[in-house]
């Protein structure tokens, strides 16, 4: 572990905020973009395809960019064909699907060109020294596939998630894992739940004082974890608080407000089918001379009772991920480090330090299954990485070597022969 260089899979022509994988469809969502300001940088979602080259490697190609004028995408959610872009203080719902389409035709997703144009939240400052340049590159890797297999977008509809009335900022969205519910967070601090796919406003409750920095719902929906800029992660139970957590009651070293939590994620606990996981990220509320440690904790997922708190390193972490089994966490850092861990141990079993030339923006582990099939080689796990330098990187773990039980068993029996043939030779008339 330390410092490596990882290829870049694909480079984006802007600054990248969120990246999901659709299984199902087996594709890459990418999107971002440099807001509403007139430097020429492009707003847009990106799909790609994904395949296996070789035992361990990939490659990704892009079949589709659609345009999303002068709004960047700064997170978003999929649902079954659905997308859900946090642009502006809004939520855009898009579909999108395979279709055949001839030369020459006009996609459709052209009638996005008229979506309501807001004030993007300016993101300029976080880009690398290569300014425009870097965010603007062309796209690395294949060109886009010139078949007749493309993606269509088509606008669906349009929510208002963050009601702010200075800077309007939808900051985290989520659909359920039923896909019946579709939930937003944004800086007005309200958590705003719509029932999908009708749309229909299910709950729009205040659940922190400032910004929402992220929010998780267990599977059958029965808890709602929230995280606020006010030092609080509560659970909720449809709009009424259960419980607060306090990650620091088992660290009396630490004091209070000295740190916040930065992210939540629910987890399965692999082997056991009815246990669950939480998880959550602390960060050093202010920045010392002498970074202090961010801290991992893992929590009972039914009676939320902190289970384990371990240090995760002193960069300052920016984006998190649990993979679908649950056996591995991802760490973003807001100086491009990538750090991949063990969720039982919350030991650390992947690093590249500045894997990114600044702020890794989002993280999304390889599923199980990819249209299907085992795309992960002879990988045990991957990792997705985007940033605000256009980049996706995938970072791979391969799979530790293992021997096979029959020969640790065979090697096993040698030792005791010779142990029994050395005590006969030393003692005579031993056995």
């Amino acid at each position: 572990m330390g410092k490596r260089k990882v290829p870049d899979l694909y480079r984006a022509p802007f600054p990248l905020y969120s990246i999901k994988i659709d299984p199902k469809a087996g594709l890459v969502v990418l999107a971002g973009g440099g807001g509403a300001s007139k430097t020429g940088i492009k707003n847009g979602v990106h799909f790609l395809e994904l395949q296996l080259v070789g035992e361990n490697q990939y490659s990704a190609s892009l079949l589709h960019s659609h345009d999303t004028v002068t709004r960047a995408t700064m997170n978003l959610a999929l649902g079954d064909g659905v997308i859900a872009a946090g642009q502006d203080g809004t939520c855009s719902l898009m579909t999108f699907a395979d279709c055949t389409q001839k030369s020459g035709d006009t996609a459709a997703d052209n009638d996005e060109n008229n979506v309501q144009k807001g004030n993007a939240r300016q993101r300029g400052g976080k880009r690398n020294k290569g300014g425009k340049d870097d965010a603007a590159a062309a796209v690395t890797g294949s060109d886009m596939k010139d078949e007749t297999a493309h993606i269509t977008v088509t606008r669906l509809a349009e929510l208002q998630s963050d009601l702010n009335p200075e800077d309007p900022l939808q900051k985290v969205v989520r659909f359920s894992h039923d896909l019946s519910l579709l939930l937003t967070g944004g800086t007005d601090g309200h958590i705003r739940v719509w029932e999908f796919p009708s749309l229909k406003k299910k709950l729009d409750f205040k659940a922190h004082e400032g910004e929402i920095e992220d929010l998780d719902l267990s599977p059958g929906n029965k808890h709602l974890v929230t995280v606020g800029r006010d030092f609080a992660c509560s659970v909720w139970r449809n709009n009424q608080q259960v419980m607060s957590l306090k990650w620091h009651k088992t660290m009396p070293q630490i004091a209070e407000k000295t740190y916040r939590y930065m992210a939540c994620r629910f987890g399965k606990v692999e082997d056991q089918k009815d246990e669950l996981r939480l998880y959550t990220v602390q960060i050093p509320h202010k920045r010392d001379r002498k970074p202090p440690p961010c801290y991992l904790t893992k929590w009972n997922g039914k009676s939320f009772l902190p289970m384990l708190t371990a240090p995760c390193g002193a960069e300052v972490i920016s984006s998190f991920a649990v993979s679908d089994s649950g056996t591995f966490l991802g760490l973003g850092t807001i100086t491009g480090s990538v750090a991949i861990y063990i969720a039982f141990s919350l030991q650390r079993l992947y690093y590249v330090k500045e894997s990114h030339a600044i702020v890794v923006t989002d993280l999304a582990f390889l599923p199980d299954t990819f249209k299907g099939q085992n795309i992960k080689g002879n990988n045990e796990t991957a990792l997705f990485s985007v940033a605000v330098d256009s980049r996706c990187q995938l970072h791979a773990v391969h799979n530790r070597r293992s021997f096979p039980l029959w020969l640790v068993l065979f090697f096993c029996g040698l030792v005791v022969v010779g142990l029994v043939l050395l005590l006969q030779y030393v003692f005579p008339g031993f056995f």
